[in-house]
């Protein structure tokens, strides 16, 4: 008996203090509720681009449905899942939840993230964009200098045949000293190669100007990312510096002279103007012949030796291409989602922290249950239920008791005249 006089105790204490939560609730509920529909009203506004007054009705006739819902959902549920009594019941409630916490989360958490983050998620996006474009810019520079390298080979193939045409000059290559045919030919290559090693040359300052503006690009791109403001006028200022960067990038990779090499490389052994014997004998003639035989030997594999050199370059992986694609505020927190964490558990949380307080209830009135069950209806009975009883048991009494009278009284009066009662005397004369 003292266990079942403690468990009601509990369970009065339990519902005292729920009946005193219960004056708050819907209050606190609506409140949430409310807020949660304000950052969904500023998630749609940034996802129209119309700024009109039908896209502000749109918005607010959105974020008052999302408000309603929860505020709805969240009371049904505070209501019902604490009333069942049955496992089956109950899960069935709880996934209803689910599904509904599901539903909020699709139509309104989205939302609130993207009002609470969305231009630092867009800022999140500049930043990466920036570093693309960064990395882009180096790796087709470095692949733009690897090119520029091979004007080294070219300049000691270049020498090469310069040594061999003084050799010539001398009669060190065909016995025939001068500057016959075998020397002629000499000239024209080298001065081929001149030719190409002065252009590639000229492509060092282009080089170096492209690669100087396109990182004086970059930093106005990276201050665009951190600059006051709003992100939107920045984004757009940003699209077109990107846009400039896209094309020196470009450029950058047009002055690439692998290409240039390979080409002359090909020319180098193939179009080759062969002079007239100019020997006095046949045999003067025949030496030139053979000389000139034995350099386009060496010329081929000078020129091989180019072009694989210049085949290496070109072979180099490319830098990815990057262009920038402007992104919405509720677009750029889903992409950047895990940067954003702490928003997004800000943004769930306004909506689903009723859960807790279901779970709260649920739990409350299991133990009121749990207190009251085991005893008896007399022992659950409080001091004012029991007060209530007795007056209501006074009162029937009461009304029984008006009723026989009644009935006598009516008995009396129809009876005959012997039985009737004398009337009492006056209390006077009785004295």
């Amino acid at each position: 008996m003292g266990k079942d006089t403690k468990g009601l105790r509990h369970a009065r204490e339990v519902e005292e203090h729920l009946g005193w939560l219960d004056g708050f609730t819907s209050a606190a509920l609506g409140v949430l509720a409310v807020a949660s529909g304000i950052y969904t009203y500023l998630g749609v506004r940034g996802l129209l681009d119309d700024g009109g007054a039908l896209s502000l009705f749109a918005a607010v006739a959105y974020s008052a449905a999302v408000s309603t819902g929860i505020f709805v959902f969240w009371s049904y549920l505070m209501r019902l899942v604490p009333a069942m009594r049955t496992a089956a019941t109950r899960l069935w409630l709880v996934l209803a939840m689910a599904l509904g916490s599901g539903a909020i989360i699709a139509m309104s958490s989205w939302l609130n993230a993207a009002a609470l983050a969305g231009s630092a998620a867009v800022e999140q996006h500049l930043a990466r964009t920036v570093q693309d474009y960064q990395a882009s810019l180096e790796r087709t520079h470095e692949i733009t200098l690897q090119a520029q390298a091979l004007r080294l080979d070219v300049g000691r193939t270049r020498q090469g045949f310069e040594d061999l045409s003084q050799q010539e000059a001398v009669g060190g290559l065909s016995g025939l000293a001068g500057r016959g045919a075998v020397f002629r030919v000499l000239t024209q290559k080298s001065d081929e190669l001149a030719a190409l090693e002065e252009l590639i040359g000229q492509q060092e300052p282009l080089v170096t100007a492209a690669f100087g503006e396109g990182n004086a690009i970059l930093s106005r791109m990276r201050a665009l990312t951190v600059a006051s403001g709003p992100v939107d006028e920045r984004a757009v200022e940003f699209s077109e510096e990107s846009v400039r960067l896209a094309g020196v990038i470009t450029e950058l990779r047009q002055l690439s002279v692998a290409p240039l090499v390979d080409r002359a490389a090909r020319d180098l052994a193939q179009s080759v103007v062969l002079p007239r014997l100019d020997a006095g004998n046949a045999g003067g003639q025949a030496a030139q012949q053979a000389t000139i035989t034995s350099l386009l030997e060496v010329l081929a594999q000078r020129a091989e030796t180019l072009r694989a050199a210049a085949a290496e370059v070109r072979a180099l992986e490319p830098a990815a291409e990057v262009v920038y694609t402007p992104i919405s505020t509720a677009d750029a927190v889903i992409r950047y989602a895990g940067n954003f964490v702490p928003s997004w558990a800000g943004a769930i949380a306004i909506d689903l922290l009723p859960a807790v307080l279901v779970l709260i209830v649920a739990v409350a009135q299991a133990a009121v249950r749990a207190g009251r069950e085991p005893a008896s209806p007399a022992d659950a009975m409080t001091v004012a239920e029991l007060r209530a009883a007795v007056v209501a048991l006074r009162e029937v009494e009461a009304a029984e008791l008006g009723e026989a009278v009644r009935l006598a009284g009516g008995d009396l009066q129809d009876g005959p005249e012997d039985q009737r009662e004398p009337p009492a005397p006056p209390r006077a004369a009785a004295e």
